[in-house]
């Protein structure tokens, strides 16, 4: 045999190509998949579930929003705030002053409005929002870590103390009711006009439902394409090193304002739909504590990671609405004025312990046990794909080039 003739010979002893197996086709269509069939089940609730059920899924919605937005800050910038409640404050009073109407006494005085449509006063709450964290970004552009969020925190309290004394705009510490929402003459706060689906009556909590759930797919979408897009590479760049981020010819002072930005425009919006949720909005419901709920979000949910903002809101807001509610089956939990452990401290203890475990095993959060969950069916379907490939026998003998063949 010649040399000439041995690469060819070898080429065509070696076993056949395994045939492209159909399993990363399936793999690259799971998601959507699944994505597809929640979004069906969330559109199918309220068809399903009653009232209490509703509201608390509204409230979710708003809370994960907010999330969202701090998530951009803290788990994808790096830049610790404590100021998610004063950004929460200026999007509800904002909506709540520009769509409420004059009359009505404060603590001290008669309340202002200017009774603009709800969806303008919705939009002023959020621009205001992000103007208001444009303001603060020059400050926070010049700190980092624990320093920026004792500087954040400092907005907290004069949010408060402004709160408090503003009384012809915010009521003062009684608070002042928020208008029902409306879109082009369609209400969310009553059966105007009357609706009716499937034999199912849509009153206030299935419509405030669809519009909590719009709003928040619209944030979460936003979010995620921000990520995967060139600024926000370039955001992920600063976190981990505002050097790099330098020399690579990011704008690390720009950056730093932009994301600021758009994360007070998220607690804006979180801010309106916290106001409709509970009809009304007082100074008690922006203080410190709220802030640090929002951090606990997401740091359970996962830090960086869009989803696990949304289920670490699912985890904080629903958790002491259900104590709440079942307080008379759950052990040491009671109802207000009963003795034991309130719903809402209960609610804190549980998600403060989670907090705890989950820095300790499970860094990631709630969406790194759910990227576990799916690395593990992989694995799980890995033996399948295998057993689908065409087997493949070992070459014969005569298959083989015979030895010393290549010294010839």
């Amino acid at each position: 045999m010649s040399e000439q003739t041995l690469p060819a010979a070898r080429g065509a002893t070696r076993a056949p190509a395994r045939p492209a197996s159909n399993a990363r086709p399936r793999r690259s269509l799971l998601r959507p998949l699944l994505t597809a069939a929640l979004l069906v089940v969330l559109l199918a609730v309220p068809f399903y579930v009653d009232e209490f059920w509703l509201r608390t899924g509204f409230a979710v919605f708003g809370a994960a929003v907010g999330a969202i937005g701090l998530n951009l800050l803290v788990g994808t910038t790096g830049q610790l705030s404590l100021a998610h409640a004063f950004f929460l404050a200026v999007g509800a009073y904002s909506y709540v002053y520009v769509s409420g109407e004059s009359g009505g006494l404060g603590t001290r005085a008669e309340l202002q409005g200017l009774g603009a449509p709800p969806v303008v006063g919705m939009v002023v709450g959020v621009l205001l929002a992000g103007l208001a964290g444009l303001v603060f970004s020059p400050i926070a552009a010049r700190l980092r870590g624990i320093y920026l969020g004792v500087a954040s925190l400092g907005l907290v309290f004069i949010g408060v103390h402004v709160i408090n004394t503003w009384t012809p705009v915010t009521g003062g510490f009684n608070g002042r009711s928020a208008p029902q929402f409306s879109l082009f003459g369609f209400s969310f706060g009553n059966d105007d006009p009357p609706l009716a689906v499937l034999g199912v009556p849509f009153r206030e909590a299935e419509r405030l439902w669809y519009l909590g759930l719009v709003l928040a797919l619209a944030g979460y979408v936003f979010a995620r394409n921000l990520l995967r897009s060139r600024p926000g590479r370039a955001l992920q760049t600063l976190r981990d090193s505002e050097v790099a981020a330098s020399v690579m010819g990011v704008n690390v002072q720009a950056y730093k304002a932009r994301v600021f930005l758009v994360s007070s425009m998220y607690a804006g919006l979180s801010g309106v739909l916290y106001a409709l949720s509970i009809g009304s909005v007082a100074p008690e419901s922006f203080t410190l504590v709220v802030s640090i709920q929002y951090l606990a979000m997401v740091v359970l949910g996962g830090l960086g990671s869009v989803g696990g903002a949304a289920l670490g809101a699912l985890f904080v807001t629903a958790l002491p609405l259900v104590f709440q509610r079942y307080a008379d089956v759950l052990p040491l939990v009671s109802a207000p004025g009963q003795g034991g452990i309130s719903a809402s401290f209960a609610a804190r203890y549980l998600y403060g312990a989670a907090i705890v475990l989950v820095i300790l095993f499970e860094p990631a959060g709630l969406a790194g046990i759910a990227q576990r969950l799916r690395s593990g069916l992989r694995r799980g379907r890995a033996p399948a794909r295998r057993a689908d490939a065409a087997p493949t026998s070992p070459p014969t003998p005569s298959d083989r080039p015979a030895q010393g063949s290549e010294t010839r």
